[in-house]
């Protein structure tokens, strides 16, 4: 297989193992430029059906990827062009509460894992564990048993034949299991494919800081099943979240007060940045900011003219989509969400020479996300007009606009595997290690090391053979002697930056962004239960949808730093 396009080695790797195309015999049938022609071709035909040039937006669309300037999510990349078709990566699925019910959830979220999507569901409509079943006599086994139930259909389906299926389980925070869902995941091998959240409320959050007690509600019946004291409640949320990671929070009020649209939405996809309404499906790409610097500086214009382009590719994605269910189909069509977000966040600023662990990064943050988001509507609202807004455009918040086209225009994902494929830091994440191994694509490894680290050090005439040994075995410099300090401020990595500064920076993304942020807070491996709560309370005041947590060493990863210890990663993402 040639690569056609120069790309790095564990991009490539990447792409062989997941992406490109294969004939008959399983054989590496496509070169990467080919994989990005297939894509782009399919998309365009989209522009066809208004009366708009295929061919020149086809060509626009293959720069903007050849160039690695803006990736769409795995599920258009592995897709496009083939028999499947099926291009989104996030879905959300209805759980409701019988027999049958639960069984067309399990179905419906076999046949999305098969396309290479990742589910997202509530469990909480589910009646808690002993409820009476009156159909039978008996009584009920509750969510945390019927999660198992997908966890092993997960297991043994793997979407689209190349990627590890991926569910969010969702539980109020009142619900009557919700101390047995907290801890679901510290036992080892259960709920293993799952990620876990709390969807808390702003009364919970008010009464945690107060000290006052909640009501658990019986699902079935609306009835009071008990109470917690809130405090407490949190705190149990903080420590399973301090031994492994599980649960993550998302702050269920916030999500559906910025929602323009009716309806109640109940759960995200799986790694959270994407909040849905029962059925939706959403389409995600990302824009490549680390190739948005010219001359130490942002270049603006190249920045607003990719995001144009980038939205309208993804209004197409939606126009050539193959859908896995009608349900979806009709959800997403009436909808029309799209999700523009960003990579090479944490490279940016160092081509920017802006230390991530500073304000001005916070400020560069609010100021990047502010641009590109009123970019995206400015360019929805065009599209609006000359193709029609969304079909719920007129019962919805944004009404006001005149037109628009997509009712949300941008989200912050992972990109975890798209971000090897461009060969830049992932999402909105600091560096995770300045040399570090990852695990991916079963039980691959491969070897990182920051290539603008590698530059700098060059060029400044300290990187001896002595400073690339300690840096693989340490992955950090802020310890290496003979290391300039403006160098260590420049490249601080996710564990050299206080919680804090991860929650700012996240929030500063979330303040102009449509969906919501995928992004990791972490913590060392010495950090209390206490600095976990300051992180859910700072993130609930700074306007977060959700956050997550992870304490260094706390459980197994996909990431390792040269020595073999262990770094912080998200197995879902990409």
């Amino acid at each position: 297989m040639a690569d056609d396009l120069k790309l790095g080695i564990n991009a490539m790797e990447v792409l062989k193992k997941r992406y490109l195309r294969r004939d008959e015999s399983g054989q590496v049938a496509e070169t990467p430029g080919e994989m990005f022609g297939r894509v782009a071709s399919h998309v365009s035909r989209a522009e066809t059906r208004y009366g708009d040039d295929a061919e020149y937006y086809r060509a626009r669309f293959l720069k903007m990827m050849q160039e690695l300037d803006f990736l769409p999510n795995s599920p258009t990349l592995m897709n496009a062009g083939l028999p499947l078709s099926q291009l989104s990566a996030c879905f959300v699925l209805p759980v409701e509460d019988s027999l049958p019910g639960i069984f067309d959830a399990l179905k419906n979220m076999a046949l999305i894992h098969q396309s290479g999507g990742g589910t997202g569901f509530s469990f909480s409509r589910l009646r808690p564990k002993d409820d009476v079943v009156q159909a039978t006599g008996g009584v009920a086994s509750g969510p945390v048993s019927f999660m198992r139930i997908f966890d092993t259909a997960t297991d043994v389906i793997k979407q689209g034949g190349r990627r590890r299926g991926a569910n969010m389980g969702v539980l109020r925070v009142n619900h009557p299991d919700i101390l047995e869902f907290i801890d679901a995941k510290s036992k080892p091998g259960f709920l293993e494919n799952f990620n876990i959240s709390v969807a808390v409320t702003d009364e919970f959050m008010q009464k945690a800081r107060t000290g006052s007690e909640i009501d658990l509600v019986n699902s079935r019946t609306g009835l009071a099943a008990g109470r917690l004291n809130a405090a407490e409640l949190m705190n149990l949320i903080a420590s399973s979240a301090w031994r492994g990671g599980d649960p993550g929070v998302i702050f269920i009020d916030q999500i559906n007060a910025a929602h323009p649209l009716p309806g109640q939405i109940e759960a995200t996809n799986p790694c959270g940045e994407q909040p849905l309404l029962p059925y939706e499906s959403c389409n995600l790409g990302s824009i490549n900011l680390s190739r948005m610097v010219m001359k130490g500086e942002i270049n603006w214009d190249r920045l607003g003219e990719l995001v144009s382009f980038a939205v309208r590719f993804l209004d197409d994605v939606i126009d050539m989509n193959r859908f896995p269910l009608k349900q979806i189909e009709e959800a997403t069509l009436h909808r029309r969400k799209i999700g523009l977000g960003v990579m090479g966040f944490a490279d940016m600023l160092i081509l920017l020479n802006i230390s991530y662990n500073s304000g001005e990064a916070v400020r560069t943050a609010e100021e990047l996300m502010k641009f590109i988001t009123e970019r995206a509507r400015a360019e929805s609202a065009l599209l609006g007009e000359a193709r029609g807004s969304f079909p719920l455009f007129e019962v919805s918040r944004l009404k006001k606009w005149g037109a628009m086209r997509n009712s949300t225009v941008t989200t912050i994902a992972p990109t975890g595997t798209i971000s090897i494929i461009a060969g830049t830091s992932s999402g909105i994440e600091p560096l995770f290690a300045l040399a570090f191994v990852r695990n991916v694509l079963d039980g691959a490894r491969l070897l990182e090391v920051s290539p603008l680290f590698e530059q700098t050090a060059i060029a400044r005439g300290i990187y001896t053979p002595d400073l690339k040994a300690e840096l693989a075995r340490k992955g950090s410099v802020q310890d290496i002697r003979g290391v300039p300090l403006d160098l260590k401020d420049l490249f601080v990595t996710a564990l050299d930056i206080p919680p804090e500064q991860h929650v700012r920076i996240q929030a500063a993304f979330q303040k102009y962004t449509d969906n919501a942020v995928s992004k990791t807070v972490n913590l060392p491996a010495d950090a209390t239960v206490s600095d976990v709560l300051k992180v859910y309370n700072l993130a609930y005041d700074l306007g977060c949808k959700g956050v997550t947590v992870f304490r260094y060493g706390s459980r197994s990863q996909v990431l390792y730093l040269g020595n073999g210890e262990t770094m912080p990663g998200c197995k879902y993402c990409g």
